[in-house]
């Protein structure tokens, strides 16, 4: 069996990153299933139960997508530097900005972002030619949210920097507005 325990195991590839993800998706399996204990007890049928407990603020129930919120959670992340397109400065003499990247701000500008993305992604998927013209309402359907989850992992992991430009621009437009 091949292991990389002698390099300080996966943490030491990820830092720290899969035991963080670990610990989140404990949290949220505990919560979900203390929600089915609630709504198996027959006096909690439509008492207890608020749809808060259900979706995340700004998040319909039901929708399935990995999302953006609890992406970024470590301290370096309250001051980081823009990547991408975003990093390039046209004068080098100004003061590079920092981001937050665990602000709400940033979560949204990480949605429109990927919603772009989705955008693109839909475009190039319509010059494929496909072997079956039997598409059906389901399938289509399926294959959208497929790429609904594309858009969304290529904004986590492509580092694009429109949600840092956006992020950039609207946090410049608020502190001059305040």
């Amino acid at each position: 069996m091949n292991t990389i325990s002698g390099l300080g195991g996966y943490s030491a590839i990820t830092n720290g990153e899969s035991a963080m993800q670990g610990a989140r998706i404990s949290s949220e399996k505990g919560k979900f299933e203390a929600i089915l204990n609630e709504l198996k007890a027959e006096s909690a049928v439509g008492k207890n139960l608020s749809s808060s407990q259900v979706a995340e603020e700004g998040r319909l129930n039901g929708d399935w997508t990995s999302g953006f919120a609890g992406t970024f959670t470590s301290e370096r992340d309250k001051k980081s530097l823009p990547t991408g397109a975003a990093a390039n400065q046209a004068n080098p003499h100004v003061q590079p900005k920092t981001i937050d990247r665990t602000s709400k701000l940033y979560e949204k500008s990480l949605e429109m972002e990927s919603y772009i993305v989705k955008m693109m992604l839909s475009e190039m998927r319509k010059t494929v030619m496909k072997a079956d013209e039997q598409n059906s309402y389901a399938k289509s359907m399926y294959e959208d949210m497929l790429y609904d989850e594309y858009a969304t992992m290529m904004t986590k992991n492509a580092g694009f920097g429109l949600a840092d430009q956006m992020y950039l621009q609207l946090s410049q437009n608020t502190s001059t507005q305040a």
